[in-house]
């Protein structure tokens, strides 16, 4: 467990581990729809090194449909209430229902992963101010279902910058402290292939705007449109995109490969940051 997500012990970085409580997630889905199944796998991954657990009820994938907010809180609030008794790991939660999170907060939740970075239930900050949870804003263009339409921008990374910025600062506006606040540029959500290599290039102008940066490239379909792989074979790019994104300075990986990204991280660390210093491992 870390004190702050992006403020790693071990000298720079969190791994968040990908527990989704769905029938129809883009990777895994249905795998860990049953609260035992999902509760089972959050604490595989926190032995394997999960700094975070981030679990969600409701697919984000392109095309998926939204699901109610009774029907979310059946899927997550179980998995997160047996993950708060098993594990010391971070708990998160990914929705963007004001319902959803103060849920997850009763039962152990100390972060608000939103995909819609508070424009889908704008009293979702008020909420995390009110707890002093941390948020995590993601940008997406448009919502889930109409994201991958023909997505543009006239310059991906300075759009992506100027929107963290101003969800950021709405954020803040509504009592959010700015040092609870994570930003993530959205890998895949409402980008192209090119869109996804341009914040990858340039994400060192997103760590500029001082704010933890969340990356989650894995499993992604623009992966396997560059090596040719399936969802499950695509652990390799997953791995590079990371380790490039830790030279650019983002600081959270969210993966479903815990135990391989964390050592590929740990090994690109000691590379790139010659301060790093040997951890024990027990």
């Amino acid at each position: 467990m870390t004190d702050e997500p992006g403020r790693a012990r071990e000298g720079g970085f969190s791994v968040m581990g990908v527990v989704n409580v769905t029938p129809d997630s883009f990777s895994d889905g249905g795998r860990f729809l049953d609260a035992g199944a999902a509760i089972a796998h959050g604490c595989r991954l926190a032995q394997e090194g999960a700094d975070i657990l981030d679990v969600g009820g409701e697919s984000t994938r392109p095309g998926a449909e939204p699901v109610s907010e009774r029907e979310e809180l059946r899927r997550v609030v179980p998995v997160l209430d047996g993950l708060a008794a098993s594990t010391g790991a971070t708990l998160s939660i990914d929705t963007s229902k004001v319902g959803v999170a103060r849920a997850a907060i009763d039962v152990g939740a100390t972060l608000v992963n939103d995909v819609t970075a508070f424009r889908g239930e704008p009293g979702l900050a008020g909420l995390a101010a009110e707890h002093g949870v941390r948020c995590c804003l993601m940008h997406m263009l448009g919502e889930p279902r109409t994201m991958q339409d023909a997505p543009r921008y006239d310059d991906v990374v300075s759009d992506v910058k100027a929107f963290l910025e101003e969800r950021m600062a709405f954020a803040i506006a509504e009592g959010v402290s700015e040092e609870r606040v994570l930003l993530d540029p959205g890998i895949g959500f409402g980008k192209t292939l090119e869109h996804n290599l341009e914040l990858l290039r340039r994400l060192d102008e997103l760590v500029a705007i001082g704010r933890p940066v969340v990356v989650g490239t894995s499993r992604k379909q623009f992966l396997g449109a560059i090596t040719g792989r399936e969802v499950d074979e695509r652990l390799p790019g997953t791995i590079a995109t990371n380790v490039l994104a830790l030279e650019r300075g983002a600081t959270v990986f969210r993966v479903h490969e815990v135990a391989s990204v964390r050592d590929a991280l740990q090994v690109a660390l000691a590379t790139v940051r010659p301060r790093w210093s040997e951890t024990t491992t027990t």
